[in-house]
Order: structure tokens, then C-alpha cells, then sequence
């Protein structure tokens, strides 16, 4: 995607001019039942005119994860680093590239699948697919879009436009290309675009953004940096050697510990000088 495009994206996703333009409603629908205050027709997925009654909500439309491997390393990254992060919460739900769909009724709007996403309020487990209905009416409330050189302004419009109208709490848009990343919070009723020269903390998650020359840095909440699957597996490598090698240190301790015990216990049992070990034969 070329610098024009992102400026084209920009102003058409100002916050004023979405609300004036935009199809879908000011306000987000009830997520406690998101059937029952659904918005209009969206041009985010649209609505299919025809449903297959044999897989009305299918798992994939057979497009490819990422188009190149830039954006797919960025993918991995982030959805992997979540799941660490969130490793020890049963009740934090984290997914790449799966089908959301807000509504049981496709004719309203149809599936959308961010590059990474975050529910809190749901259990872990295999999913083929984010059926909102099927989840407690809970939305995801964080969601990452990492860009490709495919992706047009109106398709980045179409997606801030879904994840507005259906409750999303932060937005995360990152160019890997153009090293550009863009943060949308919900402000009342809207996502609005935040400014984040100093950096950046995600509310939910705890994790700071930061934009250096050439490339995007994230940390946790505890200063770590998200590090590649290749990086993470060589760093537990590292752990678990110096592990080894502090638990074989360890036991070199415990050995020459017990043998001078056992030095102490042969010196104590010698008698001393000048005392002879012969029977006294007295009387």
C-alpha cells in the first residue's frame, strides 16, 4: 500500500467524517444479544445472497493467511506473544485469522477474520470459527490488521467500519512496509484515532507500542519484547540449559558437601595421639 493510500485512508476514516458517511449506527449494537439490534447493511463483508443450508457458516473463504512473509511473521508474532502473555488467564480468549461473525443472520452482514484478536470473558479452547451468539454475546475487544501492499484504503475503511459498529474496544492497524501504526480506542459511542508519538499502552492488554526507525516495537506488560517463534525458542533453549547447568552445579555441591561429611565423620572416629587401641588387661 503506497503512503497516498494510507493519507486517502486516513481522511476518509476521520472520526467526524465516518460518523457523518458511515451506513452503520452511532451507537454499537447490544452485545448481550446481537441479534436483536443489529446494524444496517455494512460494507465491511457483505451480506450473502445465497447460503449454502449445509455450511451456513463456513471456516475459511480459502484465502491465504498473509501475502507475503513480512506480514506473516508480524501475524505470528503478535498472536503468539498474546498467548504467552495470557498463558495463565482460562478466561482470555486469543485467535488469529479466525471468522468472526457477529450475527446468526448472514443476510445481515458477514464474517470478518482479524490477523490477531483478543476476547477477555471467554475460555480458551479450539474454535473453527467466533460465532458471537455462541460466545455470550461477547465481542472481541482487541483486534490487530497488519497490512499488505493489496490492501486498499476502502477495504481499511470496511474493516474500521465492522469493527466499530460491533463493539470492538481497540484497533490496531500496523504497515510493516511503511513502518506506520495506528491506534483506535472506543471513545463513548465510536473509535476514535489516538495519537501515540511517546508511545503507546493498550488499556486491555498492558502491552506498549513502540515505533523505532525501521521497524515496531512491543513490550509487556513486565518491559519484555514480543519476540519472533525463532527467538522465543532460542531463549527457552538458553533457559533451559543454564537450568541444566545450574541443577548439575547444584548437585556438585551436594557431592563435595557429603564428602567432606563423610571426611568428618572418618577423623572423628580415629583415635587421638598417644591412645592405644590394645585391650587393657588390668587386675
Amino acid at each position: 500500500m503506497t503512503c497516498g493510500a494510507i493519507a486517502d485512508l486516513n481522511a476518509a476514516c476521520a472520526p467526524r467524517r465516518f460518523l457523518e458517511s458511515s451506513p452503520v449506527p452511532t451507537h454499537p449494537p447490544d452485545r448481550t444479544t446481537p441479534e436483536a439490534a443489529t446494524p444496517a447493511r455494512s460494507q465491511c463483508h457483505e451480506p450473502l445472497s445465497r447460503i449454502d443450508p449445509d455450511d451456513p457458516y463456513p471456516e475459511s473463504d480459502g484465502a491465504p493467511l498473509a501475502e507475503n512473509t513480512r506480514q506473516f511473521d508480524w501475524i505470528v508474532k503478535i498472536k503468539e506473544n498474546l498467548e504467552i502473555l495470557f498463558a495463565d488467564r482460562e478466561d482470555v480468549f486469543v485467535a488469529g485469522d479466525l471468522f468472526w461473525y457477529p450475527v446468526r443472520d448472514r443476510r445481515v452482514i458477514g464474517p470478518m477474520a482479524p490477523d490477531a484478536m483478543v476476547a477477555f470473558g471467554r475460555p480458551k479452547g479450539p474454535r473453527g470459527s467466533c460465532r458471537q451468539w455462541e460466545e455470550g454475546g461477547i465481542a472481541p475487544q482487541v483486534v490487530f490488521e497488519i497490512m499488505s501492499p493489496s490492501n486498499s484504503a476502502k477495504e481499511m475503511r470496511d474493516k474500521l467500519e465492522f469493527y466499530d459498529a460491533y463493539g470492538v474496544e481497540e484497533y490496531y492497524v500496523y504497515d510493516p512496509d511503511h513502518n506506520r501504526l495506528e491506534v483506535w480506542l472506543r471513545q463513548g459511542s465510536s473509535l476514535r484515532q489516538m495519537a501515540h508519538l511517546n508511545g503507546w499502552t493498550s488499556p486491555r492488554l498492558g502491552i506498549r507500542f513502540a515505533v523505532r526507525p525501521g521497524t515496531l516495537e512491543v513490550f509487556d506488560p513486565a518491559g519484555r519484547p514480543f519476540l519472533s517463534p525463532v527467538k522465543l525458542a532460542r531463549q527457552a533453549e538458553q533457559q533451559r540449559r543454564r537450568a541444566e547447568q545450574a541443577e548439575a552445579q547444584a548437585e556438585q555441591e551436594r557431592r563435595r558437601a557429603q564428602q567432606e561429611h563423610q571426611r568428618a565423620e572418618q577423623l572423628a572416629q580415629r583415635p587421638g595421639p598417644g591412645i592405644s587401641r590394645r585391650p587393657c588387661r588390668c587386675g
